[in-house]
This record gives C-alpha cells, sequence and structure tokens, in this order.
C-alpha cells in the first residue's frame, strides 16, 4: 500500500480545529502508557477549538505534517526559543513525524538568530528532543485540574546560530 509522502508546512488557521483533535487524541490515546486517565483529563479536558485556540496558534510560528493535504501533527516556536506544541495523530506516531517537525522548527529558529530552545516537555516528546541533542534541566511536577503532572524542562543550545 502507497502511503502519500508527509510534507511540513506553515499553519493555515482554518486548520486550527484540527490541529485541536491531533491535540486532543495524542494526549488521550498515545499518552496513555505514561500518564494515567485522571492526569489526561485533566491535561486535555476536551478539543480545543474557537478563536483562543485558533490564537495561540496563530501567535506562534507552527508548523503542520501534512499528508494528502490533511493535517497528522503539528509543532509550535515562540520567538523567544520555546516549544509549546509537538503532537502527532496516534496513527501518525512512530513513523518519523516528529522529527521532521523537529527539523523544520530547529531550522526556523536558527535562521531567526536564537540560541536556545526550550520546552516543559512531556513523557512522550522527550524522547524526541533527546535524540536531536537536547538535555533534561530539570523533572517537574505540574498541577492541573487539581491533578499532578510530571513533565521536563528541556533545552537545546543552538552553536552557529546567525
Amino acid at each position: 500500500m502507497y502511503d502519500a509522502p508527509i510534507k511540513i508546512g506553515s499553519f493555515t488557521p482554518v486548520e486550527a480545529d484540527q490541529l485541536g483533535i491531533i491535540f486532543f487524541d495524542a494526549v488521550r490515546e498515545s499518552a496513555a502508557g505514561v500518564y494515567d486517565d485522571d492526569q489526561r483529563r485533566a491535561w486535555a479536558s476536551k478539543v480545543p477549538s474557537g478563536p483562543n485556540w485558533a490564537y495561540r496558534l496563530t501567535s506562534q510560528r507552527t508548523m503542520v505534517a501534512r499528508q494528502s493535504e490533511r493535517p497528522v501533527g503539528f509543532m509550535t516556536l515562540t520567538d523567544d526559543g520555546y516549544i509549546d506544541q509537538a503532537f502527532v495523530a496516534p496513527a501518525f506516531q512512530r513513523r518519523g513525524v516528529g522529527r521532521l517537525l523537529y527539523t523544520r522548527i530547529e531550522a526556523l529558529a536558527r535562521e531567526a538568530g536564537i540560541q536556545r530552545l526550550y520546552s516543559d516537555a512531556s513523557y512522550l516528546v522527550r524522547g524526541l528532543f533527546e535524540q536531536q541533542g537536547w538535555m533534561v534541566v530539570q523533572e517537574q511536577r505540574i498541577e492541573r485540574a487539581g491533578v499532578t503532572l510530571t513533565n521536563f524542562a528541556m533545552e537545546k543550545r543552538l552553536c552557529g546560530s546567525v
């Protein structure tokens, strides 16, 4: 069976609700092995949508992975090097989509002269970031809706940024 190639491109606002579904499904399904039901419900109580969600995506550099024009993952970058969102649809995980998104995000950061990338990474994205040379700064416990979740403050110094 032929799979169309994954292409990485800039976010368009009409995709906001689709990316909300990817976020929700990734948290609720893919994170099941590392976060319990209460943690996943606290992290993603509902599918994000509407103007606030669209603004969150448009206020950052949001790159979208698409297969046959359909979004299958996304990653965001702020002007100061923070990766806020990094999610891949469950059916597309472990197929290199996250790595493709990350490669584009790091290239954008380097072009912008950003010297450090940083994130509060979940267990799921921690491995991807470590494979790309990131370091864990510290393990963190955060509270959402009265539930404690673990994530990791991580960073990568970009030597040779312009």
